[in-house]
């Protein structure tokens, strides 16, 4: 070996096994560097941990931790304020802050990875990562219900229709279709938190793949980092990326959601619907029609829930062929995984913003409930409980619809004596029932679009959220 080629072999931490330098374009195909360095908080905290551990254990010395501590300390500092140099040569976040802390600290920090591995390293700091992610996830959705719901209080009242196959069914008011959200959202964060249980028990410890034969605290270094406890067998804690996976795919239900929602407000702000306007600074014009105003915002929500989707088929497809226990694979389950966190955060942090500048057009709502017979329903249930079997009373709605079809008006719209036509049991109480709110309020249960019903809901999930 030249003195050149070894001098540059020497530069990684495991050069000692090599006869030549690797490569400037392996340098480039394998470092981690540019993408995993978002983690560098996440490392410095569990370095600390485990060094803390390490002397407690009296694995290192008391100066050593002292050492380890005050040069971490700077490394943060240095972090923070975007002073720090990222080599490409050093390959990843980690070997960058080891190569930063020991060049302060000397042999100090040469004895910092004692009893680990990059392997529950990495692991370490995807969880911890991830644990804060999730925690922010979890308030950008509560900021989502809670704008959801000052709209849903705001339209308690205000009556719209209710939607089968994109047809008009029956009266409901916007606030219980705005609640429908809520509930969507609400589930969300149960998955979301169901997911952050199963992922916060601690890898390191587990070292390359076997555990390692330092006399290790591993319950010390989870209290000390705020997991539930540890990963069981060394070989699951340092390969598995099921926690990932899981997080991705809650992330995709988040923005299908979200995206359900998007279709429904880019159809509503439609001119041909007419329901809503969304605020000026939420939405686009065009560089040819002047007259145009696009909701670019809901567009875009609803393409990059497709994103989304990849990531989450992409992070399966990476984890289904490895053998135990760790391979260079999972390298490449940080850029998707730190992508959906970013679409999802930034898709919520937008959405909560917007629902409140929503403009509701409430005489356009009430407008396209006479354009479906919204009311039949409430006409067969009449019927019914007059006495009338319900397949008898659907029949004869349906041919009182149809009449009024012909006619060109409402079912609501017909005279006394053309209703009793379908059914004698109809009589002249029956219009009190064929009233919008007349429909709406008589929807007086949990879960019904009654006003008051509604009014109830949104108190509840206030003091969910």
């Amino acid at each position: 070996m030249t003195d050149q080629s070894k001098s540059a072999a020497d530069n990684k931490a495991w050069s000692g096994r090599f006869s030549e330098p690797v490569s400037d374009l392996v340098k480039r195909y394998t470092a981690s560097v540019f993408f995993d360095q978002r983690m560098a908080l996440q490392d410095i905290r569990g370095s600390l941990a485990h060094a803390a551990m390490l002397a407690k254990q009296n694995i290192i010395g008391a100066d050593d931790l002292a050492a380890i501590q005050k040069g971490l300390a700077q490394v943060r500092s240095e972090i923070e304020r975007g002073e720090f140099q990222w080599s490409l040569d050093d390959e990843d976040v980690h070997l960058n802050i080891e190569k930063r802390l020991t060049a302060l600290i000397g042999d100090a920090g040469k004895r910092l990875h004692t009893g680990r591995s990059r392997n529950d390293q990495v692991a370490t700091d995807i969880r911890l990562w991830l644990r804060d992610t999730m925690d922010a996830m979890d308030g950008l959705l509560r900021n989502y219900q809670t704008s959801l719901l000052d709209l849903a209080e705001q339209h308690a009242d205000t009556p719209m229709p209710g939607f089968t196959h994109l047809q008009v069914a029956q009266p409901v008011t916007f606030g219980h279709h705005l609640l429908a959200y809520v509930e969507m959202a609400r589930r969300d964060r149960e998955r979301l938190r169901d997911a952050r249980a199963r992922m916060n028990r601690l890898p390191l410890g587990a070292a390359a793949l076997a555990g390692t034969s330092y006399p290790i605290d591993r319950e010390f270094v989870a209290q000390e980092l705020g997991f539930d406890g540890v990963c069981e067998n060394s070989l699951d804690a340092v390969s598995d990326r099921d926690f990932a996976i899981e997080f991705t795919a809650v992330a995709s239900m988040i923005m299908l959601h979200i995206s359900r929602f998007s279709e429904e407000l880019i159809l509503w702000m439609s001119p041909r619907v007419g329901f809503i306007d969304i605020a000026d600074r939420f939405c686009t014009g065009s560089s040819i029609m002047p007259q145009k105003k696009n909701p670019d915002v809901p567009e875009l929500a609803r393409g990059k829930t497709g994103r989304v989707y990849g990531h989450l088929m992409g992070l399966l497809t990476l984890m289904k062929g490895q053998p135990l226990a760790y391979n260079k694979d999972n390298q490449e389950d940080k850029e998707p995984l730190f992508d959906t966190a970013d679409t999802v955060i930034d898709t919520l942090r937008i959405f909560a913003d917007m629902v409140p500048g929503i403009t509701v057009k409430a005489d356009n709502m009430r407008a396209a409930l006479n354009q479906g017979f919204a009311t039949a329903t409430d006409l067969a249930d009449y019927l019914v409980k007059k006495g009338l079997p319900f397949r008898d009373a659907h029949e004869a709605v349906a041919r009182a619809v149809r009449a009024a079809e012909l006619k060109g008006c409402d079912v609501s719209d017909l005279s006394l004596a053309e209703l009793q036509a379908f059914s004698p049991l109809v009589a002249d109480d029956v219009f009190a029932v064929l009233t919008v709110e007349g429909s709406l309020a008589s929807r007086n249960h949990i879960g019904g679009t009654a006003p008051a019903q509604v009014r109830a809901a949104i108190a509840r999930r206030r003091r969910d959220i």
